[in-house]
């Protein structure tokens, strides 16, 4: 892998892991618009754990304060420990949803989804839920302490549904939790502190990819620290992105960006390359 394509490669995982517009599709469309193919998925997973760095050094505090009020718990039962700890469960619960059905899901219609088409249609539902969550449903105004058992069930359905290529994990958790009634505050929290153990427990089930070829060998060390360092910016550059956007209540961007990206992956991309990938 050259710099160039290692920058390149870690700008596109970076920028799209947090936003509401897929890293899997763009990652897609990337490597056919030059014409490279990842040695299995051990640089992907290697990348992600750039983007679950910057989500654990940007919300440090908010993790540091879960952690410690969820043990806190068991021998101070004070609301704002209560609060905490029943915000780590549902965390847990939700990880738990979307681990079991993501997997069985993956096993069974995986490959299968990696066509134009798909993508397509996913990148389409993507920016309709976005508009219907900006434009129709109002942003509710439940905070972490108002939170329920079916609430965490309903966003771990709902971040499932990124086991189709072009429906974003992060739009989807952040969709569901705004369609249930969370406040913005509340649904990015949790949104964003939900995508680290997906993201580390997607890395430890695919680990053997680590172990069947040497991804130093395949990318060279150079590119490899290049791109970890480049995911990790445009990681922290996405995630500070996006809670500005929603602060101002600019999901309808992101939603005209995936009905432009449906068009070009559907009418421009070839199924067979795309298979291929």
């Amino acid at each position: 892998m050259s710099i160039i394509e290692a920058i390149i490669f870690g700008i596109v995982q970076g920028i799209t892991e947090f936003l509401p517009i897929s890293s899997t599709a763009h990652i897609i469309i990337t490597q056919m618009v030059f014409n490279y193919q990842f040695p299995g998925l051990s640089f992907e997973i290697f990348l992600h754990l750039a983007s679950v760095l910057a989500v654990v050094i940007y919300f440090r505090r908010d993790l540091i304060e879960v952690i410690v009020g969820f043990f806190q718990y068991f021998t101070n039962k004070s609301k704002e420990n209560r609060t905490q700890f029943f915000f780590a469960i549902y965390i847990v619960v939700a990880t738990g949803i979307t681990g079991v059905l993501g997997m069985l899901l993956e096993d069974s219609i995986g490959e299968s989804l990696k066509t134009p088409a798909v993508i397509a249609v996913s990148l389409t539902i993507t920016g309709i839920f976005l508009i219907i969550i900006e434009r129709i449903v109002r942003y509710g105004n439940r905070k972490e302490d108002e939170m329920t058992f079916i609430d965490s069930m309903i966003v771990g359905l709902g971040q499932t549904l990124a086991v189709f290529p072009g429906i974003s994990r992060s739009g989807a958790t952040l969709i569901t939790a705004l369609f249930i009634g969370l406040n913005r505050e509340t649904a990015v929290r949790y949104s964003f502190l939900l995508a680290i153990p997906v993201i580390l427990g997607s890395t430890v089930l695919a680990i053997g990819d680590f172990t069947q070829g040497s991804l130093v060998a395949d990318i060279g060390i150079v590119p490899l620290i290049i791109a970890f360092i480049v995911t990790f910016i445009f990681s922290w550059i996405g995630i500070v992105w996006l809670i500005g956007f929603l602060k101002k209540s600019k999901l309808i961007y992101f939603a005209i960006y995936c009905f432009v990206a449906a068009i070009f992956v559907y009418f421009y991309l070839s199924p067979d390359t795309i298979m291929e990938v």
